[in-house]
């Protein structure tokens, strides 16, 4: 018998031993997998959590998930590069998964869950579930990853293999500018990246005591590499990445406008990639989402995020978005579940 529960104090996913281990390394293989994630998400970005748990024996499934009025989202924001069901190693999750999208009706009448993984069927096996129990359901592209498989390579080659203008870039600029890493969470390099990011072309931080708080947590845990280029009087340009499973994961990036001519975000990212190719043997790098043109200089790969809107067609509020779901697809030629 599988029996499904809610949580909305995260607190008490930590009594339950098997779900509290599927919620840390190394069960938890990236940052957004991780119950102190979706608590700093709760705490400082304000979403009101959702925690829909799936119990078979001591198997578990957790779906990570917020409520936004009437509807529920996934729990996650643009800090994000993805969210996705979890489960414990034996997990049956097709069954796990139809339990879950089963007891959600008596939740909401309207899910949205994004940005979804597919590499390894991930929104195709929740789109099913959902479609099996009575969901109207909508699953399409929402977002692109840009990805490195590093394939063994050192950094050399993999940088033997740029293209040519970036190589001359980094020919011509390397040494205007020096570079610092750090592994630990520094507050002085903090600061300097918070000041560089202030006077960059990036919008002003939506949360930045989440960050600042995640970049703390994965110093101490020996997994933050933050980076800091400095053209000899002030700090020019900062990136933020973690490690982690054999995964450099690419947070932020940042430069002060009056320095581009130094091209420091250029020398940040290699000197980054030789780090975690040559010293952290990572065999992924991930540049989270968005589609931004300068990621294709460094990155040779690209997967795509999904997005699911799936509805109670029994509840009448939802008809009118339906229809237009419905109507958008015709258009486009496609079709929905």
């Amino acid at each position: 018998m599988i029996a499904v529960d809610y949580h909305d104090d995260l607190k008490e996913v930590q009594g339950d031993a098997a779900l509290a281990a599927l919620l840390r390394a190394p069960f938890a293989r990236a940052p957004f997998d991780r119950l102190e994630w979706w608590q700093d998400l709760a705490r400082y970005c304000g979403l009101a959590p959702l925690l829909a748990v799936a119990r078979d024996g001591q198997e578990r499934a957790i779906l990570p998930l917020y409520r936004r009025g009437r509807q529920i989202h996934s729990l996650a924001n643009w800090y994000s590069f993805r969210v996705m069901p979890l489960f414990t190693a034996q997990a049956g999750r097709a069954a796990l998964l139809n339990a879950l999208a089963e007891d959600l009706a008596g939740e909401s009448p309207h899910l949205v869950l994004s940005p979804l993984p597919d590499e390894h069927g991930e929104a195709r096996e929740l789109a099913q579930a959902l479609r099996k129990a009575g969901w109207t359901t909508f699953i399409e592209p929402c977002d692109v990853n840009h990805i490195l498989l590093v394939n063994q390579r050192s950094f050399a080659a993999y940088l033997a293999a740029r293209p040519g203008s970036l190589k001359t870039t980094l020919r011509r600029k390397s040494g205007r500018v020096t570079v610092t890493i750090d592994t630990a969470f520094d507050p002085a390099s903090w600061a300097s990246y918070e000041t560089i990011y202030s006077q960059s072309w990036k919008a002003a931080e939506g949360h930045p005591e989440f960050l600042r708080k995640f970049a703390e947590r994965e110093g101490a845990a020996g997994r933050l590499r933050l980076a800091i280029a400095h053209d000899g009087t002030r700090p020019v340009a900062a990136q933020f990445w973690t490690v982690e499973a054999g995964t450099a994961f690419i947070h932020k990036l940042a430069h002060v406008e009056q320095a581009k001519d130094l091209s420091p975000g250029t020398i940040l990212t290699a000197a980054l990639l030789e780090r975690v190719i040559d010293h952290d043997k990572v065999t992924l790098v991930d540049f989270g989402t968005g589609d931004d043109p300068y990621k294709r200089d460094w990155m040779e790969q690209t997967r795509l995020r999904y997005r699911i809107e799936a509805f109670r067609a029994t509840w009448p509020g939802t008809w009118p978005a339906i229809a237009r779901k419905v109507l958008r697809r015709v258009a486009a030629g496609g079709h929905h579940g």
